[in-house]
């Protein structure tokens, strides 16, 4: 029987960046829709400009609903009727808002399962502090994996936001994306040091948040310094790491994963991906965005679902016990009376 394809849904992102030319070249390969049935989320008299301004051959159809989308090809859902102003490299409200309205219609389907993932073409980072989102920022590419604790604060912010309560929290939704969405079955997280030198923090917050952690049976282990840390390698020797903030985890991320770097936000019922980097307003408009980022988060929104799949198949339907048990004196017995006991004891 043959695998359905997974429904991918796309959204086009701030329309003054490159997130039409990434998406339109991404699926000039026909062997992407071998993969996928992509939705593109967006404005098709803007996906008509700029496949025009760049000379693009790439076909797509007009839907008006997911429900409409097929197989075999790009599938462009009308999500406004607005007209928007396109001034390629430039950041505006409008743009921004077009970027807005596409996710909206996006995250609406998304709550009636109309397709299976969301990966979001890049726009202009929120300035907004996560500062309650139970959330869990990661960022990956190849062998690495890199966690968030907190996400987009100013530094002098950060020591007081980090607690023993958030970094177990933190770790432990890790854990279970690294199990869950990554299939590793015992996962190594090394947790970074908040100071470059042993202080308050390391002692008194994220010390005792590891032995916490591995009294749950998570392997945590730290705090390291995180220049001793990546600058002797010892990131190849852990499934995931756990920085404090966002230049601890960023900067050797970047520097670590030159090419098709994805982030995601797990601890969420559903998959979203994006790329791991901007709308790249310098760019945009002059053909030479590299779709190779874009693509990868399109594949690791498609292995992560299927991932999950398979690790919450077997206990939809787990195995009935093949014995019954009853607690006596604080211990796990099998089910057989006392006078069974006494009987056969008596007849040997």
């Amino acid at each position: 029987m043959e695998e359905r394809k997974v429904r991918v849904a796309i959204t086009h992102g701030d329309t003054n960046g490159i997130g039409y030319e990434i998406i339109l070249k991404a699926f000039e390969d026909p062997m992407m829709f071998d993969l996928c049935t992509p939705i593109v989320y967006g404005n098709p008299k803007v996906a008509t400009y700029h496949r025009n301004a760049m000379k693009l051959n790439t076909q797509f159809s007009i839907i008006s609903k997911a429900e409409d989308a097929r197989d075999g090809r790009l599938n462009l859902l009308a999500t406004f009727d607005d007209e928007v102003k396109v001034e390629l490299g430039t950041p505006t409200p409008e743009s921004a808002g077009a970027a807005q309205k596409a996710l909206q219609r996006a995250k609406e389907d998304l709550k009636q399962s109309l397709y299976d993932v969301l990966v979001q073409a890049p726009v202009v980072s929120s300035n907004t502090p996560d500062r309650e989102d139970r959330s869990l920022l990661v960022m990956f590419a190849d062998d690495i994996r890199i966690a968030l604790v907190t996400n987009r604060l100013p530094l002098k912010e950060v020591a007081q936001s980090i607690s023993q309560e958030k970094i177990i929290e933190k770790a432990t939704l890790f854990h279970t994306s690294l199990k869950r969405d990554f299939r590793i079955n015992n996962p190594r997280i090394a947790v970074l040091a908040l100071n470059p030198q042993p202080g308050t923090e390391e002692s008194e917050i994220i010390k005792p948040a590891i032995e916490a952690l591995e009294k749950n049976s998570i392997q945590a282990y730290g705090p390291f310094t995180a220049d001793d840390f990546f600058g002797q390698q010892m990131q190849y020797g852990f499934d995931g790491i756990l920085a404090m903030y966002d230049d601890q985890g960023n900067v050797p991320f970047k520097t670590l994963a030159t090419e098709f770097g994805v982030k995601m936000k797990t601890g969420f019922p559903f998959v979203i991906t994006t790329p791991d980097h901007g709308p790249a307003f310098d760019i945009a408009g002059k053909d030479e965005a590299d779709p190779a980022s874009l693509r990868h988060a399109i594949y690791a929104a498609i292995d992560i679902f299927r991932n999950r799949e398979a690790y919450d198949d077997p206990k939809k339907n787990p195995l009935p016990k093949l014995y019954h048990e009853k607690r006596e004196d604080g211990e796990k017995v099998r089910f057989i009376s006392k006078k069974t006991t006494e009987k056969t004891t008596e007849q040997e």
